[in-house]
C-alpha cells in the first residue's frame, strides 16, 4: 500500500531533530569523522548531554541563599597522580547564607564560630547529596585562608570527637589526623566496636580496620625497640605516619591511665 502523503508532519518533523543533542552529535561526526558513524556519535552526544545536565540547576531549584557547586563524588577516591580533571564531580546545592547565619552577624557572634558553623553545614549538605568539599572548596566560599578552615575544623573534632565528612578525613587526604586520632579514640577509650565507629565517622567498615590495625601494628614494633624509620621500613609507610600514631598511642595511652 502507497503511503499517503502528509504534508504537515512532513513540514513539522523536521523541528523535533532541532535539539542540542542533535547538534552535539552533528558536531562530533564532523570535527571526528573517524570516531564512528552516526550511533557512535549519538552516543557520544548522550553522554555530554549527562555531564550537562549534572552541572546546570534550574532558577526554581536553587534559592535565595543557595549556591551550586561542584564537589568530589564519595564514590571516586583519590589515587597516584590522579588529577582533578580525571575525577568524578557531582553537582551540590549549598545554603551559603541562611537567616541564622545574618542573625549571628548581627548579635556579633565570634567570626570563627558562625564561619565554623557555615562550613560544617555545607559539608554535610554536600556528604548527603553524594559530594565532598574540601578546605579550598570552603576557602573560596568563605574568602578565608584554607588553613583557618583547617584549623577550626581541627580543634573542633578533637573537642567533639566527631568528624566533619569532608574529603581530607573521608578519602583520607592531606595531612589531617583528627579522623585517625577519633577513631582510635572510639575504639580504644570510648570501647565502641568497628561497625558502630563507622557509622559515627563516616567511613567504611574496611577503612576503620585499616586504621586501627596500623596502631597495633605500630605500637608493636615500638614495644620490639624498633625506631620509627625502621618501623617505616617494616611497614612500608613513611615515618612522619609512624611518628603521628606513635603520638596517638601517647596520647590515647595517657587519657586510659
Amino acid at each position: 500500500m502507497i503511503k499517503k502523503y502528509d504534508s504537515l508532519k512532513a513540514g513539522l518533523k523536521p523541528l523535533l531533530a532541532k535539539t542540542l543533542q542533535n547538534s552535539l552529535a552533528h558536531r562530533i561526526s564532523k570535527e571526528f569523522p573517524r570516531i564512528g558513524g552516526p550511533r557512535i556519535c549519538k552516543l557520544c552526544a548522550e553522554m555530554i548531554m549527562e555531564v550537562v545536565d549534572n552541572h546546570i540547576r534550574s532558577k526554581d531549584y536553587v534559592h535565595h541563599g543557595q549556591i551550586v557547586w561542584m564537589a568530589v563524588s564519595i564514590d571516586n577516591p583519590p589515587a597516584r597522580h590522579k588529577k582533578m580533571a580525571d575525577t568524578d564531580l557531582i553537582t551540590v546545592v549549598l545554603d551559603a547564607s541562611t537567616a541564622e547565619d545574618i542573625q549571628s552577624r548581627i548579635d556579633r557572634v565570634p567570626p570563627n564560630q558562625w564561619r565554623l558553623r557555615k562550613a560544617i553545614r555545607m559539608c554535610r549538605q554536600a556528604y548527603e547529596q553524594g559530594g565532598l568539599l574540601n578546605n579550598q572548596d570552603l576557602s573560596e566560599i568563605l574568602n578565608v585562608a584554607d588553613s583557618l578552615i583547617a584549623k577550626l575544623f581541627s580543634k573542633h573534632e578533637r573537642q567533639t570527637k566527631t568528624l566533619i565528612p569532608r574529603r581530607g578525613t573521608i578519602h583520607d587526604i592531606g595531612n589531617s589526623l583528627s579522623h585517625k586520632w577519633i577513631i582510635c579514640h572510639k575504639r580504644y577509650v570510648e570501647g565502641k566496636s568497628p561497625d558502630q565507629i563507622a557509622r559515627e565517622t563516616y567511613h567504611c567498615l574496611e577503612a576503620v580496620d585499616r586504621y586501627l590495625g596500623q596502631l597495633d601494628r605500630v605500637r608493636h614494633c615500638f614495644q620490639q625497640g624498633l625506631s620509627a624509620m625502621e618501623t617505616a621500613h617494616i611497614l612500608n609507610c613513611g615515618v612522619s605516619l609512624v611518628e603521628a600514631y606513635l603520638q596517638i598511642d601517647k596520647e590515647l595511652g595517657g587519657e586510659n591511665a
